[in-house]
C-alpha cells in the first residue's frame, strides 16, 4: 500500500515538472525571498545611513515626553495650591491670632511684673521708713543732743 502511495505522488510531482506548475511555484518563492532580501537589505542601509536620525528622533520624542511630564507636574501643583489655599489662609489666620494673644499674654505679664515690683519698691520704701523711724524713736528715747533734720522728718511723714 505504501509504495502505491509513494508511486502516485511521484507520479503526481512529474505531472506537475512536466506541467510547469512546480517551476512556477518554485519562481514564485524565490522572488517572494528575494523581495524580502531586498527589502531587508534596504532596511539595514537605510539604518547604516541614518543612525543619528533615529537616535535624534528618539532625543525628541523623549524630550517631548518630559516636557509634557512637566507640564502635567506643573498643573497638578498649580491645583494643589489652589485646593490648599483656603486652608493656608485659615492656617495663617490663627497663627496671628495666636500670636496675638502670645504678645497679649506677655504684655499682662509683664505689667503683672511691674505691679509687683512697684509693690515691693513700696513695701521695701515703707520698712526703710519704719526703721528710720524706730531709730529715731530709740535716739528720742536715750538722752542725746542730735535729732533728725526737718527735711528727714518731712520725707518721713510724706511716706506714711
Amino acid at each position: 500500500m505504501n509504495k502505491l502511495l509513494d508511486f502516485g505522488r511521484k507520479a503526481l510531482f512529474y505531472v506537475r515538472v512536466l506541467s510547469g506548475y512546480e517551476e512556477r511555484r518554485i519562481r514564485t518563492f524565490r522572488l517572494k525571498l528575494e523581495n524580502h532580501l531586498k527589502q531587508a537589505q534596504e532596511r539595514k542601509a537605510s539604518l547604516n545611513k541614518v543612525p543619528e536620525q533615529i537616535i535624534i528622533s528618539e532625543v525628541r520624542r523623549m524630550v517631548e515626553e518630559m516636557q509634557a511630564l512637566n507640564k502635567k507636574l506643573e498643573e497638578t501643583e498649580a491645583a494643589v495650591e489652589e485646593y490648599f489655599k483656603p486652608i493656608d489662609e485659615e492656617a495663617e489666620i490663627i497663627m496671628k491670632m495666636q500670636l496675638e494673644e502670645k504678645e497679649k499674654t506677655s504684655e499682662d505679664m509683664l505689667k503683672a511684673m511691674e505691679q509687683q515690683a512697684l509693690l515691693e519698691q513700696v513695701e521695701a520704701e515703707k520698712i526703710s521708713a519704719a526703721r528710720q523711724l524706730e531709730k529715731f524713736h530709740a535716739n528720742q528715747n536715750q538722752p542725746s543732743t542730735s535729732t533728725l533734720p526737718e527735711e528727714d522728718s518731712q520725707v518721713l511723714n510724706a511716706k506714711s
